[in-house]
């Protein structure tokens, strides 16, 4: 019973910034990552960061720079997106790679997603 809801996409103009959050919940023992996907139609779901328990990051190259992963220890995971393009645009998920009592296995979890538009 693990739960990621997403918040802060929206729609923004090219050059804007957006700040996403996404806030796990529910039964963890332990969290091994955290991180942000996206997906555009059409295209693969790719990683765009993510950050792991021991507090390192892990960015898409091209996001270097624009973007900013951050956690805090409340479970919450941020995204900081500065000078944004029109290729931002897609849903962005939150995910989560954790521990549960259920289980005591990692497994995967996935937000909603949350629509970031880029457009002018």
């Amino acid at each position: 019973q693990v739960q990621l809801v997403e918040s802060g996409g929206g729609l923004v103009q090219p050059g804007g910034s957006l700040r996403l959050s996404c806030a796990a919940s529910g039964r963890i023992i332990s969290i091994y990552t955290m991180g942000w996907y996206r997906q555009a139609p059409g295209k693969q779901r790719e990683l765009v960061a993510s950050i792991p328990s021991i507090g390192s990051t892990n960015y898409a190259d091209s996001e270097k720079g624009r973007f900013a992963i951050s956690g805090d220890n409340a479970n919450t995971v941020y995204l900081q997106m500065n000078n944004l393009r029109p290729e931002d645009t897609a849903v962005y998920y939150c995910h989560a790679d954790v521990i549960t009592p259920r289980t005591m296995m990692r497994q995967d979890y996935w937000g909603q997603g949350t629509q970031v538009t880029v457009s002018s």
